[in-house]
């Protein structure tokens, strides 16, 4: 995930692009992005066995897809904010998974 820099007309915003988010972390990630002053520009289903079978909606059965999403801020500052809350809540995740393995 890196966070980068484009134009927007006359607005300079940031974006990063999130991608194989977990189907169960979507809506949080959504919350937390309104949350900090963030849109998310593009959210699609992206197959994983071919690179042509693109949704931006979710799929009847979304098995063998992977979730990609992009989020953009006019301050840089919210969206490292979020990439530390995404990567802190995914190293939680896994603990906790390992703490019952």
């Amino acid at each position: 995930m890196l966070v980068e820099r484009y134009a927007d007309g006359l607005n300079q915003r940031s974006r990063i692009e999130i991608k194989n988010i977990s189907r169960d972390l979507i809506s949080w990630l959504e919350a937390v992005a309104l949350e900090n002053n963030c849109t998310v520009d593009k959210k699609e289903w992206k197959s994983k066995y071919n690179s042509y079978v693109v949704y931006d909606y979710e799929p009847f059965c979304s098995d063998g897809f992977e979730i990609n999403m992009v989020i953009s801020s006019y301050d840089a500052n919210y969206l490292y904010f979020l990439k530390y809350l995404y990567d802190n809540k995914l190293n939680t995740i896994e603990y906790l998974n390992n703490c019952i393995g």
